[in-house]
């Protein structure tokens, strides 16, 4: 912060304090800042298991002129970042502070706590940071141990760990989202198997485009279609027996629930999506028909289901030049509905 061109103390509080949000990748320096009145907040979920620091709160309080931004989640009013600065305010009698919106869950706004006070600021502790790894496993298990790793200020292999205690707990999921944004199953059989199937529906598709479209690497797309040319199954051995193994410990940790009706296969050998669906029973409940979520739902259910003559006449209507982009497309939209379903999922549990 500066006054008449010059750096006040505060602007060093902040970079000591509990982690300030500027710095904070996509973050929250561009966005407007307000003034609120400190009755109107709430505490924080704070990732520090020890609460604050009172000797950094007795610092901050000895700064003179504000102190930087707290960041506070909008929907509950509860400090996402700056409880230390908050507590300093109250301790020098202020009756409002400076803050910064932040938009979201609130199991998001956790995350987003983690990571500022991860970049910088008052260092977390290796017991705060394994515990709010712990909690974003819970919060977030469709995500990858390198991401919740990346979070928590963490190495992949202590996730991991974490993850292997939580395994009776944690919501079990058949792919994670990467750092990178993208989603992958946890074993590279599935995303050979989807190479596989596009090479043989469409032989002349470069290695570029079956990367693209199955979610592999290149190399292993080249992989692939060697394989096949050479009459092997594309997905080794080792991959193979992973797969059981992940299948079975998936078996193991899932709570047992009545098996769905398989919906009827097609003449093209799609689903028909309107036997043994969900959807239909959906579309008859009075608790969704007649509310404004439960009906846009609805129509978002049905604008995405996908099955028969209607998906050959979807595949046919891209043009050639557009099927990787509405391919990238596509996959996008089904990872946002897969965490939709694991988040739901896990409320249900």
């Amino acid at each position: 912060m500066t006054t008449c061109g010059q750096t006040t103390t505060a602007e060093t509080a902040g970079s000591m304090e509990d982690g300030t949000e500027d710095g904070y990748p996509g973050g929250l320096e561009a966005q407007r800042t307000v003034v609120l009145p400190i009755g109107s907040l709430r505490p924080s979920h704070s990732p520090r298991v020890a609460g604050e620091d009172p000797r950094h709160v007795q610092t901050l309080a000895g700064v003179e002129g504000p102190l930087p931004p707290i960041v506070v989640h909008r929907a509950s009013m509860r400090v996402v970042d700056g409880m230390h600065r908050l507590r300093a305010a109250r301790l020098r009698g202020d009756e409002r502070i400076t803050a910064r919106f932040f938009d979201g869950s609130e199991d998001d706004a956790f995350v987003h706590a983690v990571r500022l006070n991860t970049l910088q600021g008052l260092p977390l502790t290796q017991a705060d940071r394994a515990a709010a790894a712990t909690r974003i496993i819970h919060t977030h298990p469709y995500w990858s141990d390198r991401l919740i790793a990346s979070t928590a200020g963490l190495s992949a292999s202590t996730v991991a760990s974490l993850r292997k205690r939580a395994a009776g707990e944690a919501a079990q999921v058949n792919a994670r989202t990467g750092r990178d944004g993208r989603v992958r199953p946890l074993n590279a059989a599935e995303g050979r198997r989807r190479a596989r199937a596009l090479i043989e529906a469409k032989p002349q598709a470069t290695l570029r485009e079956i990367a693209d479209v199955a979610g592999i690497a290149l190399g292993t797309a080249r992989d692939v279609r060697e394989r096949m040319r050479m009459g092997q199954d594309p997905v080794p051995k080792k991959l193979r027996d992973a797969e059981s193994r992940l299948a079975a410990e998936m078996t193991l940790h899932t709570p047992r629930r009545s098996a769905p009706v398989a919906p009827k296969a097609t003449a093209d050998g799609t689903q028909d999506e309107t036997v043994g669906a969900p959807l239909p029973k959906l579309r008859k409940d009075p608790s969704l028909r007649f509310t404004e979520g439960g009906r846009t739902l609805l129509h978002l259910l049905s604008a995405n289901a996908m099955g028969g003559e209607r998906w050959r006449r979807l595949l046919e209507s891209v043009p050639a030049h557009r099927r990787t982009m509405v391919a990238q497309a596509a996959r996008h939209t089904a990872e946002t509905w897969l965490r939709f379903a694991i988040e739901l999922e896990r409320r249900a549990m």
